[in-house]
């Protein structure tokens, strides 16, 4: 379902002002308001049960056919990969209890006992099997790139359709071992098998249902939690699997998850006692009343996601770079993150989070420039582009439905309609599963993206712009581009040579304009004080169910 709503000049300098002025209020201080940390017990509680807002409806519970958080959110829970994460987000064993390799190309990994939630031991074939199967193109994975992008042997053939499947550098030495050959050396290969498009399938389950092996009749799963009941638009319940290696240290025995898409609803349903844990989404217009509100029970944390808008390259007006440079220069991202949002997000001028793992910061020239000349250098870029007062810019922006990013959106379009004058800006909203079939077959002009790291090292965003990688919905193409990602995988690249081809490499994306990058975000959600174990510390926010337990209260 789609909502057309089209802003004049007027209403939207009226709705952005209003978002100002809502970003800016404080209040929620009185007594009888304030909900701060209250004590709890130390001791668990008898009950361990949990419900978490995990956002939006999953597209899918088959880790190969999805790209989203919320996704990822919930098969972290139930699938274990090769390494995994620890409460702070550091790389761990998974189903792997080990891994060395002598030339970061060759990579051993040896698998611990493990079983399937039916009994059956995971094995290397397990996982030789799910790599060739998101890889295939038979799959149409959204994530089919990303072993290619990590370099794996023959992973970019299988993709073009240039070699089978069982070509992959993918192969199961015995039962417990796992050998992997890539084509590059990747010093980080191991941080980026934390993935959910890497982590394993069951093929007997598979290839006995189809598509409908993830329904909670049939889903065979090596993780903590297997799903007892999925009802669509309702909620997603997961219970202990019994089978699962470390079940011993796992402690909430059922979880249920929302699919809550409005923020204002998820903090009411936190507010009345029906939500434990919200989505990581809280309303710009309440965030400084809630952190008041609710003291302690407010998590706030660095995150490594950024925000942007991205330009449909294929089609007018976004495949012309003047169109696309104009709108770069007049987006102003302080008023964004400042007055709009308020919640500590920053400004982005670059695609990749300044602190992630490996990123030397590249700053564009005009981030100096005053508003004036931003906005004359614009407006000389739409005239040579053929766009004027009596010739306007006219163009969709989507986004996909929730309140913030509606906000986001309105300000947007105001603050080029207030710089410009003859932009014009149709707002679009989409449900979640339908928004991103919309960016993926580049049905859309511009569009709302948030891109969250698959790992910790700056490639996991910058790869996302290479001329074929799967999560490159807008369809940007550089050769230039390219090879400079290609090069930080050079032998010879030190970690200081690759942040500096990373930085060069974000100059190139800043010279084609190839998407407005609007802000880094923050981590921000409200907990229940009876939750014990959530960590602010995990930059990635790969929060794990079996890391928590619940206390009397």
């Amino acid at each position: 379902m789609k909502e057309h709503t089209f802003f004049q000049q007027k209403a939207l300098l009226l709705a952005v002002a209003t978002a100002f002025g809502l970003a800016a209020c404080g209040g929620g201080n009185s007594a009888e308001n304030n909900q701060n940390t209250a004590p709890v017990s130390t001791e668990a509680a008898e009950k361990q049960e949990i419900v978490i807002n995990n956002g939006a409806e999953p597209e899918s519970l088959d880790p190969h056919k999805v790209s989203g958080v919320p996704e990822s959110g919930i098969l972290r829970q139930i699938l274990v990969g090769l390494t995994s994460t620890d409460n702070d987000g550091n790389t761990v064993p998974g189903m792997a209890e080990k891994w060395e390799s002598a030339d970061n190309k060759v990579w051993k990994f040896t698998l611990r006992d493990a079983k399937w939630s039916n009994g059956d031991p995971v094995t290397a074939e397990d996982f030789a099997y799910s790599f060739r199967r998101v890889t295939d193109p038979a799959t149409a994975s959204p994530y089919a790139s990303y072993l290619a992008d990590a370099k794996v042997l023959n992973a970019a053939k299988i993709i073009e359709g240039k070699a089978k499947p069982d070509s992959l550098g993918v192969k199961a030495v015995d039962a417990k071992t796992l050998e992997i050959t890539l084509e590059e050396p990747v010093p980080y290969f191991p941080d980026m098998l934390i993935h959910t498009s890497v982590k394993p399938v069951h093929k007997a389950t598979v290839e006995k249902f189809g598509d409908k092996w993830t329904s909670p009749a049939n889903i065979v799963v090596n993780g903590p939690y297997t799903v007892k009941t999925w009802d669509v638009n309702s909620q997603i319940v997961l219970e202990r699997n019994p089978n699962y290696f470390d079940d011993a240290n796992t402690t909430i025995t059922k979880a249920t998850l929302l699919p809550i898409s409005s923020p204002p609803t998820d903090m009411s349903r936190f507010k009345a006692g029906e939500v434990d844990v919200t989505y990581n989404d809280i309303p710009t217009e309440q965030f400084k009343s809630l952190q008041q509100e609710m003291g302690g029970q407010m998590k706030v944390a660095p995150y490594l996601c950024s925000y942007y808008y991205e330009f449909n390259h294929t089609k007018p007006p976004f495949n012309d770079v003047k169109v696309r440079k104009a709108l770069q220069l007049t987006l102003d991202r302080e008023t964004m993150v400042d007055k709009v949002i308020g919640r500590g997000e920053t400004a982005a001028y670059q695609f990749t989070p300044p602190a992630a793992q490996g990123m030397k910061e590249f700053v564009p020239e005009w981030k100096s420039w005053d508003k004036a000349k931003r906005i004359e250098e614009a407006k000389k870029l739409l005239a040579e582009a053929g766009y004027s007062e009596s010739k306007p810019l006219n163009f969709e922006l989507l986004y996909n439905t929730n309140e913030n990013h509606k906000k986001n959106a309105v300000a947007a379009a105001a603050l080029w309609k207030e710089a410009l004058g003859f932009v014009n800006v149709n707002l679009v909203n989409q449900e979640w599963k339908t928004y991103l079939d919309t960016r993926r077959n580049q049905k859309h002009q511009m569009a709302r993206g948030g891109w969250c790291a698959d790992y910790n090292e700056a490639s996991t965003f910058l790869n996302t712009f290479k001329s074929d990688n799967s999560s490159n919905y807008g369809k940007y193409q550089s050769a230039e581009f390219d090879n400079l990602i290609l090069k930080t995988l050079s032998g010879d690249v030190t970690p200081e040579q690759r942040g500096e081809l990373y930085s060069q490499a974000e100059a190139v994306m800043d010279k084609d304009a190839a998407t407005i990058f609007v802000f880094h975000y923050v981590n921000a959600r409200l907990v229940k004080p009876y939750v014990d174990g959530y960590s602010t510390k995990d930059p990635m926010d790969n929060w794990q169910i079996k890391n928590w337990k619940i206390l009397k209260h």
